[in-house]
């Protein structure tokens, strides 16, 4: 296995300019480990969509100075980049390619495409993806779960042809159990109650261990921004597309049995214990084959109690996670992807998270679940 970063987690530093494209790579080869590889946001990190001859030859010599490796190129999908109509598949399919291009210029393996992303589209992209030798792999992102269509049709269609360029990019989100302790800290600061947290860790509980008074099969192929919208229309109107009414109508009464005389606030922050994917270990291990990077997702590393300098995500199973990845074979990347800094925007900047430390705490977690940048003798 191999460690490596989305330059996605130093967001809040490159948009305050406080870190240079460089910088960001600097600290990856410098200061992370046995941490060598790089995934980039193409349209946060470049020039988009052509960022120049010169830039490729720098890029190419900032891998060789800090001794990095191009790992992932994550592509995003604007359907509505058109003024004039929404992008057709074939348009789609076009812009996909041209970004597979622009990866083989930056000497990236593997580019990601979001979970949003048609099948039709990634399939239509593939005979480039083949030719180039660049591996295509949609991200599968919490609330989506390993068993659900958006990865049989992938795992399908290897099957049937063969294919060893497309796969899946498992982002770490899929793996957690409970609401970040950071996210329910903005919703209070925002004036939800305390106990409307707790009752949202409390359903979460019930649905991991499949006790919960509802079953949310019907709804783990909408992504999180959807559901979070239709819950809240549900709430305000009482409407909602059909499969989303029983999941959303037990929940909004769980709420209301748990949390005194609930704002609309309250019934969103215990709504996001139905965000939670609790996808199965024993899949993501057989289908370990299957992925071509991972998103080492997480949102706050707290240090662990009687344990100085040792550091955790309360909210994710990175244990559990990564003993299925190795049973299953997996030999790749594991890139951090911090997302967490978003539970501090409504802050100073000075009381906002350091990207940095957050970052280097992740390492320590994965450096020592992993073995990875360790020494033999000190395992």
């Amino acid at each position: 296995m191999k460690l490596g970063v989305s330059l996605y987690s130093y967001q809040q530093s490159h948009f305050f300019k406080e870190l240079t494209l460089e910088d960001q790579i600097r600290e990856v080869g410098e200061n992370l480990p046995g941490a060598d590889g790089i995934e980039i946001v193409d349209e946060m990190s470049l020039r988009y969509p052509d960022p120049g001859e010169d830039f490729v030859r720098q890029w190419h010599g900032w891998m060789e100075r800090y001794g990095t490796v191009p790992v992932t190129m994550d592509v995003a999908l604007d359907v509505l980049q058109f003024r004039d109509h929404v992008m057709s598949t074939e348009e789609a399919v076009e812009r996909l390619e041209r970004d597979i291009r622009l990866a083989k210029r930056l000497g990236f393996a593997n580019v990601r495409v979001l979970s949003a992303c048609p099948f039709d589209v990634m399939a239509g992209a593939l005979p480039l993806a083949e030719n180039l030798d660049i591996r295509l792999g949609k991200e599968i992102h919490q609330p989506m779960r390993l068993e659900g269509q958006q990865v049989s049709e992938i795992i399908e269609h290897i099957e049937r042809t063969g294919t060893k360029h497309m796969g899946i990019v498992p982002d770490f989100g899929i793996f957690g159990f409970r609401p970040s302790e950071v996210l329910l800290a903005q919703y209070e600061r925002r004036g939800a109650k305390a106990e409307a947290s707790a009752a949202s860790v409390d359903l979460s509980a019930l649905l991991r261990s499949g006790s919960a008074p509802f079953d949310l099969s019907d709804i783990i192929n909408h992504t999180a921004g959807n559901l979070r919208v239709a819950f809240k229309q549900f709430i305000n109107d009482g409407t909602c597309v059909p499969e989303m009414k029983a999941v959303f109508s037990v929940l909004k009464a769980f709420a209301e049995e748990r949390v005194p005389r609930p704002g609309e606030l309250d019934y969103i922050v215990v709504a996001e214990a139905i965000m939670q994917s609790n996808t199965s270990l024993e899949t993501m291990r057989d289908l370990a084959k299957h992925v071509i990077s991972c998103h080492g997702k997480f949102n706050y590393m707290s240090e662990i109690p009687g344990r100085p300098g040792q550091y955790q995500d309360i909210a994710i199973d990175y244990k559990g996670a990564i003993g299925a990845l190795v049973k299953g074979g997996f030999d790749g990347y594991i890139n951090s992807e911090y997302e967490g800094q978003r539970y501090f925007q409504d802050r100073t900047r000075a009381e906002m998270m350091d990207e940095v430390d957050q970052v280097r705490r992740h390492h320590e977690m994965l450096r020592r679940l992993t073995g990875v940048g360790i020494p033999a003798e000190a395992q």
